[in-house]
């Protein structure tokens, strides 16, 4: 029996999204879901969204309704890290955000919401998430921008005691699992190896053009999906006072891992060919990302993450039940 009030979870029909609202079913938790109506994906079967409300009539709607809520989780967003219409991004990802922010400080409700790691840019400053380093931050692209913008304001609130009751950020590193062949060309590496390899029997991946970097020796801080909607659960029940944190595993793996780990799950024969990685994708390439996670530790997430190895497992045997 359902007895709180519900979590308001915008980006509901997204990736990430999508798995939290599974996750608050799994929990019997209330929900009330923000995103464009879309056909029902099969990634999503078996997900109860309840009633569903277009992002353009949600304060419209909250107006009208009133509805008390335990909380509100921000996962919508423009992800396309390859979206170059800073107008776009900026209405969609930085001032419906500023709205999201301060609908809840206004009505004292807790905020959970998604940054990125990709505010890091090429990691020059490392990739530690003392909120002093934020101003000097300098991302790759608008979509990083975009985070790095409201990350910024958010901070600015604070200094004028405009906030929501508790409220935190996570710089989300590169998140994988089942629920994310609608993104398409940004869906994880870990999906496209399997359709490549399901498809072909090899794999191919980008050359390194970074002297002392060996290819497929890029590396990422790649977490599994499960561990995402664990942390935001622990944000909402601790819970966590305020601050803008990393969510990675706080451990680098290369490509080649993930590759091989691919092919292991799927027990295939390792197969690998390397191509040049586009010229129009060099300029804003990542070739180390690694979260620092003492911040989230010293909150008390003590949980370990999934290893690359059980994650992509896991995750290749449910997509080996899918048929598209």
């Amino acid at each position: 029996m359902k007895t709180q009030n519900p979590i308001l979870i915008t980006g509901a029909l997204g990736f990430i999204g999508a798995r939290f609202v599974e996750s608050c079913n799994r929990r019997n938790i209330e929900t009330l879901c923000v995103d464009l109506e879309e056909d029902s994906r099969k990634e999503h079967q078996g997900i109860h969204f309840g009633k569903i409300i277009e992002p353009e009539d949600l304060f419209k709607w909250l107006n009208t309704n009133k509805p008390a809520l335990q909380a509100i989780v921000h996962l919508g967003a423009c992800t396309n890290t390859m979206e170059l219409n800073e107008n776009f991004l900026t209405k969609v990802n930085l001032e419906y955000s500023k709205k999201i922010w301060t609908y809840a400080s206004d009505n004292k409700i807790p905020l959970v919401y998604a940054s990125s790691a990709a505010t890091y840019g090429a990691g020059e400053l490392g990739y530690d998430d003392d909120e002093k380093i934020i101003p000097k931050l300098k991302p790759l692209n608008p979509y990083g921008q975009s985070k790095q913008l409201f990350d910024l304001w958010a901070l600015e609130q604070e200094q004028r005691g405009s906030t929501p009751p508790t409220w935190s950020g996570f710089k989300f590193f590169n998140v994988y699992g089942f629920g994310e062949r609608h993104k398409g060309a940004m869906a994880s590496v870990v999906l496209h190896a399997y359709d490549q390899i399901s498809e072909s029997g090899y794999l191919k991946l980008f050359k390194s053009h970074k002297e002392g970097v060996a290819d497929g020796h890029q590396k990422r801080d790649f977490v599994f999906i499960e561990d995402v909607t664990h942390v935001l659960h622990f944000a909402l029940e601790k819970p966590i006072q305020r601050g803008i944190f990393n969510l990675g595993t706080g451990k680098a793996r290369t490509f080649l891992d993930l590759a091989n780990a691919t092919f292991a799950a799927m027990k295939k024969p390792v197969k690998i060919i390397y191509i040049d990685t586009p010229e129009v994708l060099r300029p804003r390439y990542q070739y180390f990302t690694e979260a620092k996670m003492d911040r989230l530790i010293k909150e008390g997430y003590t949980t370990p993450f999934t290893s690359l190895e059980k994650g992509v497992d896991i995750y290749s045997a449910e997509l080996s039940k899918q048929v598209y």
